[in-house]
């Protein structure tokens, strides 16, 4: 659906990408992570539309980006980390005006607003001004602004910057309807949240892409890790030594004591085999009181992928 070839861009003799390379498939997610001065932004940028690469191509559903000119942005929707609002318009009338800026006929936009007012989850508050309405309902605005014409790509700095927790799961779910309609590609400097969104992740480590895949095909290139879990246990010393010895690709873990009688472990494991994991801690006589999947796991990939930018 969209191909990226060669993506490089200077501001005069400074290099700011080169060689940028990616596929994305239709209604995939993707996240887009980078260290700051990474080239994230310039990137975006090229992709909005917004700035013409100084080589390279992007092809949007086999139209080029860049010989197509102005003509090829109605296949992109844009939302800034600081979306640009009409704050004296109400939320209705301001994505009416945004499409009709877009070039789509007034009857055609009056058609499609109900449906887009639904999908960014602004239907109730649709006649409120927009000054009236918190930082996250504007950032659901700046999202209804950008799906209005029906792009094929949309693209979404820091959607939720900013947002409280009950904001962040809401916007998880518009972002996730967004994916039924179209394309989504996702900048954010909250780890977890590219984790429980995307279905898999960019990392652009100075001015190109260090490593492309899933979560986990990202883990096991950063350090050979599969899984990372933490485990609440009942058994012995010697005998969860002795299952965590005996298979299950355990990379590594270490062990402490809790108060009566547990034990509290935390296992990487090579490949995510975490079924053979409490197999093999049953057998041994362990009993298994919790297991959770380390949320931070995604952070320690990108610290390991982009290290050596970051040096």
């Amino acid at each position: 659906m969209i191909t990226v070839e060669g993506l490089t861009h200077y501001y005069g003799e400074r290099r700011a990408i080169e060689d940028i390379r990616f596929d994305i498939s239709k209604n995939e997610i993707v996240g887009f992570l980078g260290l700051n001065g990474a080239g994230k932004s310039t990137t975006l940028r090229i992709l909005a539309g917004l700035l013409v690469p100084s080589a390279g191509s992007i092809t949007i559903d086999g139209v080029d980006l860049v010989s197509a000119g102005s003509s090829s942005r109605a296949s992109i929707g844009y939302l800034p980390e600081d979306p640009p609002l009409y704050k004296e318009m109400t939320v209705r009338e301001f994505v009416a005006f945004c499409g009709e800026l877009k070039g789509v006929d007034a009857a055609t936009v009056n058609a499609r607003l109900d449906g887009v007012l639904a999908i960014a989850q602004l239907t109730h508050v649709q006649h409120r001004v927009i000054q009236e309405l918190s930082h996250g309902y504007r950032k659901r605005c700046g999202i209804a602004q950008a799906i209005i014409h029906k792009p094929k790509l949309v693209i979404l700095d820091e959607p939720i910057s900013g947002l409280d927790p009950r904001q962040i799961v809401e916007m998880r779910q518009v972002i996730r309807d967004l994916a039924k309609d179209c394309t989504v590609l996702i900048s954010s400097h909250i780890l977890g949240e590219i984790s429980e969104t995307c279905d898999r992740i960019l990392v652009l480590a100075g001015g190109k892409i260090v490593a492309q895949g899933t979560e986990a095909e990202l883990a096991s290139r950063a350090g050979g890790v599969g899984a990372r879990l933490t485990l609440i246990v009942r058994g012995t010393a010697a005998s969860i030594d002795a299952a965590l010895g005996s298979g299950a690709g355990v990379l590594r873990y270490d062990k402490h004591e809790e108060p009566g009688g547990l034990w509290r472990l935390h296992v990487s494991l090579t490949t995510d085999d975490r079924e053979e994991l409490v197999t093999n801690l049953v057998k041994a006589g362990v009993g298994i009181r919790k297991l959770t999947e380390d949320e931070s796991e995604l952070e320690q990939i990108f610290l390991g992928l982009t290290k050596g930018a970051a040096a």
